[in-house]
């Protein structure tokens, strides 16, 4: 794997910092890999930007500071606005249906988040878990089994149960990702 860059984006109150602080403790519990977690929000907290950001590598971690995203998720269009920009070139991006996305040379996914969580859950809260299933089905970080162990363990007690509905829709939205996908490359040369 070597460094792997992962930005997690979207509103104050989503509740991805809690998603990033889920996947670096799976990563330590359950992998060899070395991990570090930042967060960031503007002042407004609930409902400004705000990002998670987590560093895997199989090497010690020498500077903690995300530079080049090699993965992005943005929940928001203030989110991707703001926090886009160093995603690596071909790196991985994975945007809510509301945000109007660029594509950026790598796998860019449009999919339907915040509306399948909440039609399918009847209710937003969980769309952190659910872009953390998502995200962890693309890329395997740790196995599906551990991550709901690390996300039963922070979640607030008497949401268990709602939040493996999470896991699973997350699951399954992953597993249509290609349904999502944007090929703006292949679009591009129709024309």
């Amino acid at each position: 794997m070597g460094r792997y860059e992962i930005r997690l984006s979207g509103a104050g109150g989503q509740g991805l910092i809690l998603a990033g602080f889920i996947l670096a403790e799976a990563v330590v519990r359950f992998t060899d890999q070395e991990v570090i977690q930042t967060q960031s929000y503007g002042p407004e907290a609930r409902g400004g930007a705000s990002k998670a950001e987590v560093i895997i590598s199989d090497e010690e971690i020498d500077y903690p500071q995300v530079t080049k995203p090699d993965f992005l998720l943005a929940l928001t269009q203030e989110a991707y606005n703001k926090y886009n920009r160093d995603l690596k070139e071909y790196g991985t991006m994975i945007v809510d249906e509301r945000v109007d996305a660029a594509f950026r040379g790598g796998p860019t996914y449009v999919v339907p988040i915040q509306r399948k969580t909440q039609e399918r859950l009847g209710t937003r809260l969980v769309v952190n878990v659910v872009s953390l299933a998502l995200f962890n089905h693309l890329h395997e970080v740790v196995p599906v089994d551990k991550l709901q162990e690390a996300v039963l363990e922070r979640v607030p007690r008497g949401t268990e149960d709602l939040n493996k509905k999470a896991l699973e829709l997350g699951q399954e939205l992953a597993q249509e990702l290609n349904t999502y996908k944007v090929f703006r490359e292949e679009e591009e040369e129709d024309e």
